[in-house]
């Protein structure tokens, strides 16, 4: 895969790095961040010249409309550490595709590609010692763009800042997972922002999060919410449903992400012969397959977790585990899109991109 190459960056390197004192065996997500990040501002219209500094805190003027009106957006996706100490990028033109999408909903400038992937292939490579080699370490990028004009009057801002930072990461969820059936509160709505990545979609699944996690459940399935018959995403990631040999995922909506990972292991399943349905798949349909035994697997699927798969769901008060296999799709579709990530197999979609 080819990409626009870097624009032109200023540069200010780190006096002296953290890396030693890191300990990447036992890194906890989301916590630890490299040397430095990129810093792009909008303002009178236009783009500025990107910079990348030193990783630190910066000062913002309280009325700036990020923290009023939630006019934020981010990405999540990795870099990959070969054999050969060569490092990897997995479909960054998705995520700049699906930014951008997120970014015209929230009535936010649209990031050019010189900048955003450009900008990723530089800060990659300035931090390519942060990336370690072996199956599961990774490190984990993070592009977002806030709002930071001042003032709080109820309208889009006139500035914004876009950052990349970077985390050095390992398996995001370890442990059994399982999973509570949503009833009555909802992800997303018909003509809401669920297909975008913004900030507020992720902050108003805390709240009914802590309530599954207080019953003893790791994550929910939310489902839509006009019927909560549907079943459409777990978590903050797609959802897979193995019934009999056939996968079933929800379509993608306005209420659904585009998942990189998901469609990536649908093609996966494609190439392989698996049978995948993108259709809706309803509660009651999953409740017969459970009791009837068709119901082999629920796996989620995203950036962090990969694939995570699911032992079991909850639904008006009746638990439903599934069976243990020998022989798994979700097991088996996640070796072969991290071998392809990790340069141990073919890249026969052209999904790499080194840097």
């Amino acid at each position: 895969m080819m990409l626009q190459s870097p624009s032109e960056i200023d540069i200010v390197r780190a006096a002296a790095s953290k890396i030693n004192s890191v300990d990447f065996d036992n890194l906890s997500f989301g916590n630890t961040f490299t040397d430095h990040m990129l810093i792009c501002d909008y303002k009178e219209g236009k783009w500025q010249k990107p910079i990348i500094k030193p990783y630190e805190p910066f000062l913002i003027d309280p009325s700036a409309k990020v923290f009023h009106y939630g006019q934020a957006i981010f990405e999540g996706m990795k870099a990959y550490k070969d054999e050969n100490n060569d490092v990897w990028l997995f479909r960054p033109d998705q995520n700049l595709d699906r930014f951008n999408k997120s970014a015209v909903r929230m009535a936010m400038p649209e990031v050019p590609e010189d900048i955003f992937i450009g900008g990723l292939k530089t800060i990659v490579d300035l931090e390519r010692d942060w990336v370690k080699k072996g199956i599961g370490n990774t490190l984990y990028i993070r592009p977002f763009m806030i709002a930071i004009g001042s003032g709080v009057i109820a309208q889009p801002s006139t500035q914004y800042r876009f950052m990349i930072i970077l985390s050095p990461a390992r398996s995001y969820y370890s442990g059994e997972v399982k999973v509570i059936i949503a009833e009555h509160y909802s992800r997303a709505a018909n003509g809401g922002i669920g297909a975008a990545k913004a900030a507020g979609n992720y902050s108003a699944q805390f709240y009914p999060q802590k309530l599954a996690q207080e019953q003893g459940f790791q994550q929910i399935i939310w489902t839509d919410d006009a019927t909560h018959t549907k079943l459409e995403e777990a978590g903050t990631m797609n959802v897979f449903f193995r019934i009999n040999d056939t996968l079933y995922t929800a379509p993608t909506s306005e209420r659904i992400l585009d998942g990189v990972t998901r469609k990536s292991l649908i093609d996966l399943a494609k190439r392989e012969g698996i049978k995948v349905e993108e259709r809706s798949v309803l509660v009651d349909e999953l409740v017969a397959a459970a009791k009837d035994g068709s119901l082999k697997e629920i796996f989620g699927a995203g950036t962090a977790a990969v694939v995570n798969p699911i032992v079991g769901f909850q639904y008006k008060e009746h638990y439903y585990e599934l069976p243990k296999l020998e022989s798994s799709y979700a097991l088996e579709l996640k070796d072969k899109l991290t071998k392809i990530q990790y340069k141990q197999a073919e890249d026969t979609f052209g999904w790499t991109v080194k840097i």
